[in-house]
């Protein structure tokens, strides 16, 4: 069995020798050094460290947020060492998988893990959920109101441009909500014969003279 160690530090700045020290005390015989963020993917030396590792073996930390900086990243590097056959021992927490107490609290890390998951999937399904019971899309640019105002407009002698440049609406949608409207407001039979003639609304027709 050999116990490898695994040292890592954020910037530049810093020094991995505190790390390096205490786990060759511990007893490790080669320890491996990283410079990177726990956040970041790319990490060469902890790359390296689990390439070397081999059945039997034991990875050492000095302290569990030098090999992640979440607990599900520590999991998953943890669980990935335990299907290899591979132990974790990290020395400030005193938690060693090689023993019965340490697979212990690896197995409840792995359980908060797990619960973890299902909360952000049910608030996932529930945030759904309520997003379907909302009614999407943007709000009608011509409001009933701002269609009851353009027809006072065009009423008083103005033309849909006019009347649009008012209200500060595009004509085009003042034109089409008049016309939706129009036909709303006929019978069946009327807009069955609208489809062979143009619809009957004076306000409409009367401003599009200078639309």
């Amino acid at each position: 069995m050999a116990l490898i160690g695994y040292a890592r530090v954020s910037t530049a700045e810093q020094d991995t020798a505190l790390q390096a020290d205490a786990l060759r005390k511990a007893g490790c015989g080669r320890v491996f050094e990283d410079t990177a963020s726990g956040a970041k993917a790319a990490r060469p030396g902890l790359g390296a460290a689990l390439a070397y590792l081999r059945d039997g073996d034991v990875l050492a930390v000095w302290r569990l947020d030098r090999l992640g900086r979440s607990l599900p990243q520590l999991i998953e590097i943890i669980g990935t060492l335990e299907a290899r056959g591979v132990g974790f021992r990290s020395l400030s927490e005193s938690i060693d998988t090689t023993t019965p107490g340490g697979r212990l609290i690896f197995h409840v890390f792995g359980a908060l893990g797990q619960f973890e998951r299902d909360l952000i999937r049910e608030r996932t399904k529930a945030g759904l959920a309520a997003a379907r019971g909302r009614k999407g899309g943007r709000k009608p640019v011509v409001t009933a109101d701002t269609l009851r105002r353009a027809r006072e407009h065009l009423a008083n002698g103005l033309n849909v441009r006019e009347a649009a440049a008012r209200l500060k609406i595009g004509k085009t949608s003042l034109y089409a909500a008049l016309q939706a409207a129009s036909e709303a407001s006929q019978p069946p039979d009327t807009l069955n014969n609208s489809e062979k003639s143009a619809p009957n609304n004076s306000e409409i027709h009367s401003s599009m003279d200078e639309f």
